[in-house]
């Protein structure tokens, strides 16, 4: 049967309102209804095999460009970082790109940079620290943490974090598409701005090597192809816009988990080495990239439903964390569960899978165990601010006070 011809539950995805409580249970409800609902711009897949059949397909992609048009993105600095961004390149490019890359954001590779994530931890907790741990944690320790951390993997001077938290936030917007009709000019400006600086910082490092992604991309080299300065670019600002503000949002709201279920902060301040499963447990509960898109390149059928070629999907990874048939009670928040064989999608699946996993999950691993040992508890001392489950689902503001170990 026809996708078209299903008469599926309705998802207003562009709900202005839609996260915290009233998230969960309208996805809650549509899952219960069907594995399907309809959106706005596409039907939104709410099985989790459904969704990993999709993300592995090689007959669907990312549909970058189809949304550059149907926001008439048609030329311009966004639609040269849609054309060269890699989630958009595919083939034997793609294959090739990644081949490059792919040793330059291994575990090891994100471990080199444990130690300078542990003394930002250290730097951005001191005043938390001298202010009896009342802070408002985003602007405290959640939005720095990771810009100072990408600009230290990026080799770039740490007084350009706030700049490149900027750049992060905003070109990450072009995927919301409310923020992306009122703020286009802005998203264009700012990745302007970044191919500008990057380019010098690229030159620079052609020049110095250091011991950088920048300069490890540079050196990168198979059978004697290396990157372009222009493929390189298009690498960073993916490293980029995939690992300042998706982290700060990760991050936020794993510690909003943590103070809303103080049984489990005890857990991990009375065993820190707790972190890596904390981590693994708020990736899975509260996934920052609920929806990831495909467009079908051809007839897709999956489940007895063809899906017919143009076709743009939305699979949950919400939905996909908490199936029951491979997650344990998934609605509740558990960091001591063993949830060791339910891979999580947050980080999407096959060949499109996130670049930087690893880096990210090395940073909130840092956190939450620096976090946990300095602090026996942590409670909340106002409402908690989210922000919309379009694009990045963060936290605007997460008022805590966490007690001194």
């Amino acid at each position: 049967m026809l996708v078209t011809d299903l008469d599926l539950p309705e998802l207003d995805y562009l709900d202005p309102e839609l996260r915290g409580d009233r998230f969960h249970a309208t996805m809650a409800d549509l899952r219960a209804r069907h594995w399907l609902a309809q959106g706005p711009y596409g039907v939104f897949v709410l099985d989790r095999a459904a969704g990993e059949e999709f993300l592995r397909s090689r007959s669907a992609t990312f549909p970058g460009l189809t949304i550059a048009e149907l926001f008439d993105v048609r030329d311009g600095p966004l639609h040269e970082e849609i054309v060269r961004n890699i989630i958009t390149i595919n083939g034997d490019d793609h294959r090739r790109l990644r081949s490059l890359v792919n040793p330059a954001f291994t575990p090891r590779a994100a471990a080199r940079y444990r130690p300078a994530m542990r003394g930002f931890l250290q730097q951005l907790w001191e005043p938390v620290a001298a202010a009896g741990g009342a802070c408002e944690f985003v602007e405290a320790l959640a939005k720095p943490y990771p810009a100072l951390t990408i600009a230290t993997v990026m080799g770039a001077p740490l007084g350009d974090a706030p700049r490149l938290h900027d750049w992060s936030a905003w070109i990450q917007r072009q995927f919301d598409p409310p923020v992306l009709m009122e703020h286009r000019a802005t998203i264009e400006e700012r990745v302007a701005s970044f191919y500008v600086w990057a380019g010098e910082l690229i030159a620079q490092r052609r020049r110095t090597p250091g011991d950088d992604l920048i300069s490890t991309l540079i050196a990168a080299e198979q059978d004697g192809d290396r990157l372009s300065d222009v493929e390189c670019m298009n690498l960073v600002l993916n490293v980029l816009v995939g690992g300042v503000d998706t982290t700060q949002a990760q991050l936020s709201h794993a510690v909003r988990l943590l103070a809303t279920h103080p049984g489990q902060w005890a857990a991990l301040h009375a065993d820190p080495s707790l972190a890596g499963a904390a981590v693994e447990e708020a990736l899975r509960f509260e996934p920052i990239t609920p929806f990831t898109a495909r467009i079908c390149l051809e007839d897709i059928v999956v489940d007895d439903v063809e899906f017919p070629a143009g076709t743009i999907v939305m699979i949950s990874a919400f939905n996909g964390n908490r199936d029951p048939a491979v997650v344990d009670a998934p609605e509740v928040f558990d960091i001591t569960a063993p949830r060791a064989t339910s891979r999580i999608m947050t980080f999407g699946a096959g060949i499109h899978y996130c670049l930087g996993a690893n880096l990210a999950r090395a940073e909130l691993q840092e956190a939450l165990g620096f976090l946990a040992e300095h602090a026996s508890a942590v409670e909340l001392t106002g409402t908690p601010e989210l922000e919309p489950a379009t694009g990045i689902y963060g936290v605007t503001s997460l008022p805590v006070r966490f007690t001194a170990a």
